[in-house]
């Protein structure tokens, strides 16, 4: 039973959960990382997040189960291997997204609402929407939107007041296209001719058209988070105009990453590229620091 448990785990690729962190954004940028209730609750709705996308991910893995074992990489999880049966894979999923919508349930109503908006998503994703050219990658891109708008309703029922700029969500939106696209990219370099086999979206994209979609997000992303830097309200809110200067990192970011898409081939799999790329992760951190730095100041 243990190493069953173990299996499901990883078919529910926890190393996909840094995804989740987006919901920790609204505790951040409303300067109450020093609240210890406040953490609780974010930290319980990144938790209620993490059961969610892994039970979705086993959902979609069951339903993608004989194309996954003809892909290079899909095909090293534990349910195209044979390690997993379906059946077992169906009850992982099932309890991963009952609890999930359970803790959700217990942190509030709102941030029930949004969680079961991306479940249900989630999961019209894995059955169909997936297999239409550009909801695709909106879809998961939505996701990450909805998981930043999750962090400001968790945090809602013990402070009104708490909102996410428009321009801040906005860029989460460009900045999650910008690596799905980058996803798609990777997927057809590395399956060639047999990338309509696997999915029949992605006979439909080409490199060309991939790259353009890249470098126009790249620059929106860029754009849009530097609008959020220096727009009235965030000036008033922070009482600074110093947050322009993260842009650096942001950019430098940006650019790497596109730079492993486009040129290393890379981009496959986003979390673990963040997870594993030196450059990024230091950039990351480095811009972590001097955004909390920005508001310990203000």
């Amino acid at each position: 039973m243990g190493r069953t448990l173990s299996v499901i785990i990883r078919e529910a690729r926890p190393h996909q959960w840094v995804k989740n962190f987006i919901v920790f954004a609204a505790l951040i940028f409303s300067f109450n990382f020093t609240d210890a209730g406040l953490v609780l609750r974010t930290f319980l709705g990144f938790v209620a997040f993490c059961l969610l996308s892994g039970g979705v991910y086993v959902f979609n893995d069951i339903v993608d189960l004989e194309s996954d074992r003809l892909h290079p990489q899909k095909g090293t999880r534990p349910l195209a291997r044979g390690e997993l049966s379906v059946a077992w894979a169906s009850a992982g999923s099932a309890v991963l997204i009952v609890v999930g919508m359970t803790l959700s349930l217990l942190l509030g109503s709102s941030f029930a609402g949004v969680s079961a908006l991306y479940l249900i998503l989630g999961l019209l994703y894995s059955l169909y929407l997936k297999r239409l050219m550009i909801v695709d990658a909106l879809i998961i891109s939505v996701g990450f939107v909805l998981r930043a708008i999750a962090g400001v309703e968790v945090l809602r029922e013990e402070v009104v007041a708490i909102e996410l700029s428009p321009w801040l969500l906005v860029c989460t939106l460009f900045l999650a296209l910008f690596m799905s696209f980058g996803k798609r990219r990777h997927e057809i370099a590395l399956l060639n001719e047999k990338a309509d086999d696997h999915r029949s979206t992605l006979g439909e994209y080409s490199l060309g058209f991939l790259d353009g979609l890249i470098y126009a997000l790249m620059s929106a992303t860029v754009i849009s988070y530097s609008i959020y830097t220096i727009s009235p309200a965030t000036v008033e809110k922070f009482h600074s105009r110093n947050m322009v200067l993260t842009i650096p990192f942001v950019v430098y970011g940006i650019f790497r990453y596109a730079y492993l898409v486009t040129q290393k081939q890379k981009g496959g799999n986003p979390s673990e590229l963040l997870l594993r790329d030196v450059p990024l992760i230091v950039t990351v951190l480095l811009w972590i620091a001097s955004v909390l730095l920005v508001l310990l100041l203000s």
